[in-house]
Order: C-alpha cells, then structure tokens, then sequence
C-alpha cells in the first residue's frame, strides 16, 4: 500500500525551506492538518483544504481519513517529540511517510557548539517541569522545548531553589527564522518573565556553593527525603532495589510506599520505568507528593488507600515491593496472584510477626531469605563504639512464567 499519509517538518524559515520531497508531497495532498503557526506558512499555491489540529488536541481529524491523501505539518523533526512519533503508534509503517527537517535541538547545538550526542534533550511541553530535577549533575548540558514564554523563568527559579543557581541559561526564540534572537543569563539572576513563546532552553548545569548533586546510583542519601521516620534506610534500600532489579518499560508496585523512597528511586534508574505507590497514611502521602517532584520522577503514581483493597483494578505489575503490611491479612496474596508471570516481589520484614508470615509465604512459593544487619560507629565515652539497627529480613522470589 502505498503511503496516504506524509508528515513534513517545517521550520521557522517556512515553504522556502523546505526540499522537493516535502514540496511535493504538499502540493499532491488533498488536506494539509498542523498548527495554525505552521500552517500560516503556507503560500497560496497549495490548494489543499487547510484544516487546524483541534482542542483539546486530537488524531481524529487525520485517522478519520484513512486512505486520503493527508500532509501533517510539524515543526523540525516530527519524530523527536513530536506528532510524528504519536501517528506511528496509530500509522502501519507502510502507509506513512515523514520527511523530517532540522529540529530545534539541532539548530540549538549549532547555535552553542554543543555535540548534540553529549546533550540531554528533554521538553516541558505539556509535561511537568519537575521531570528536569532528575538530570541536574555538575556540568550537564541540557537542551529543553519550552512549554510557552513563561517556561524560561520557571526553569530559572527551578534551578535556584535547587541548589544551581550559578547555572548558565541560554533562550533561543524562533530558531532558523528571521526573528531568531539569543538570550543569555545565570539562573539566579535570570528577570525575564515572558519571551517569545516559541523558544528553546539551554541549560549547563552548575551547582551552587554547598550543593550536593545527587548519585546516579540507588541508594540515595536519606536527608534527600522528607519523611516521618517511614524511610527504608539508605544501605537496605540499595540492597533491596538491586534485587528488585529494575529493567526499562517495567512498572513496580510500592506497597506500604511510606515516602516513596522505593519507587522514586526505581524510576530514576531509568526514564522508562514506572512506579505506583500505595500508600494509606495521608501524611505520607503527601511526603511522596513532595519527594517525587524534588527527585525528578512526578511521573510515579499515587494511590491512596490500604493494601489489598487499594490494589484492586491496578495493572499488573512486573515487580513488587512490600516494605510494610505484609501481616496485613490478603496482602502477600493478592500480590502474588497479580504479579506477572516472571515477576518479582521483594518484601521486608522487622518484627517476628512479619518475618515468621515471610518464611510460611517462602515454605508455599519458594525463594531466597536473607538477614540484613548495619551498624553504625557512633561515640561511646572518648571512644566509638557499633552501633547496630534493628535487622531486616527480606524475602526475594521470582513467580514462575
């Protein structure tokens, strides 16, 4: 079949950038579908109805007419978030066609000098500006699509009150046109409240005086959290995600989720991952609220409820942690029977109650125990002395497939 539809990016520099193939495609269309920006770029010698994408925004005008000959306007490259990665989720390959142009990442990296394989390329289009907490490291170069005019003073204050102040802000308004302009500043300093609406944010990352970037690794510092004392400690909380064993695309069920430690950190291990935390405490729901925008993951879900009925119409999970409530009667059940095939669940146990429900829960559906002991050297006297936490019974088992 031959392609109905062709996605053409477009820049800034309009209908005179574009190439033959994108030209062609234009005139051959019986609908041209975009933005009302891109599509006022036209000139008037494509006679193609010219049809506004609709609000709230929706494919329907384009997947309603399967079979026509449709362009889809886009700006730069619509495969790089952009509509031309959501119609191929909808498109057979064979029936669609894109003809991408420079993005605005490309033009940015060109603008700047910056290799675009060293960048970090991230968007606030629609998207929380939380999302940009999880790659503030010393030195980070970081190319980001604003949502509108406001985003580069968000992204300014953003990088103040966590510690980046002296980060160096670069706004680049309507990339590759004739009004491109180049704005240049600190965060700290940064004034500006509007700019052009259309503008990308370059951002290198530099941490203030006494500001700690966080690891890449699990096992993040405890003070990084705000809990009540509900926190699965810094050197457990190591050992059990590394038994959790996150992989990209697989979602994690945090149950008894306490501040979230868990599965924020289980997103942070890579952008693919997900995480729902079931949490009934509403206190603590609120330190996860806090902790997974402030560690960069305001992607993990909350449910607030108790275990196991909150559980109920949840997607099955791939892993699952339980760090409390697994005495609660129906929850160790209920989440093995919702595990999938292959699956693992990691449960950490204190008490003798909770550890004797672990082993009769292992002597059913096999699996590995093993005893966790820290201690800490703190003072005793002149002298320092072991200082020994209350020791940690965790239970790790693979489902069958």
């Amino acid at each position: 079949m031959q392609p109905w539809l062709t996605v053409v990016g477009i820049g800034e520099d309009g209908y005179a950038g574009l190439g033959k193939a994108a030209r062609h495609a234009l005139l051959g269309a019986a609908e041209v579908v975009g933005g009302l920006r891109q599509l006022d770029l036209l000139p008037r010698c494509i006679r193609a109805r010219r049809t506004p994408w609709p609000s709230p925004f929706s494919l329907a005008p384009v997947l309603e007419r399967r079979g026509t000959p449709i362009c889809v306007l886009a700006s730069g490259d619509p495969m790089l978030f952009g509509v031309g990665a959501s119609l191929a989720r909808q498109v057979p390959a064979e029936e669609l066609r894109v003809i991408p142009a420079p993005s605005s990442y490309s033009l940015a990296a060109a603008r700047l000098g910056w290799p675009l394989q060293d960048v970090t390329l991230l968007s606030v289009v629609a998207r929380p500006l939380a999302a940009l907490n999880a790659h503030l490291h010393d030195g980070a170069r970081l190319l980001v699509l604003s949502n509108d005019g406001s985003s580069p003073a968000a992204i300014a204050a953003l990088l103040t009150e966590r510690g980046f102040s002296p980060s160096r802000i670069t706004v680049l308004e309507h990339l590759g046109g004739e009004r491109e302009r180049r704005i240049d500043g600190i965060a700290r300093d940064w004034s500006l409240g509007e700019v052009a609406a259309l503008n990308l944010v370059a951002v290198e990352v530099l941490p203030g005086e006494g500001t700690r970037p966080l690891p890449l690794t699990t096992g993040l510092p405890d003070d990084a959290y705000r809990h009540d004392g509900q926190l699965t400690k810094r050197d457990v909380r190591a050992v059990t995600l590394a038994r959790l064993a996150p992989r990209p695309g697989e979602l994690l069920w945090d149950v008894g989720a306490g501040c979230g430690s868990i599965g924020i950190e289980w997103m942070r291990a890579h952008p693919d991952c997900r995480a729902i935390a079931i949490e009934a405490n509403e206190g603590r729901q609120a330190h996860i609220r806090h902790n997974r925008d402030a560690l960069g993951v305001p992607g993990l879900q909350l449910v607030a409820g108790q275990a196991p009925a909150a559980l109920d119409g949840l997607p099955e999970p791939d892993a699952i942690f339980i760090g409390g409530g697994v005495t609660e009667p129906g929850v160790l059940d209920t989440c093995w029977n919702q595990l999938k095939p292959g699956g693992r669940l990691i449960a950490n146990a204190v008490t003798l109650q909770s550890e004797a429900t672990l082993v009769a829960f292992r002597e059913r559906h096999g699996g590995e125990l093993a005893r966790i002991s820290i201690a800490q050297a703190q003072p005793l006297g002149g002298f320092d002395t072991w200082r020994a936490a209350l020791p940690i019974t965790l239970l790790d088992v693979v489902k069958d497939a």
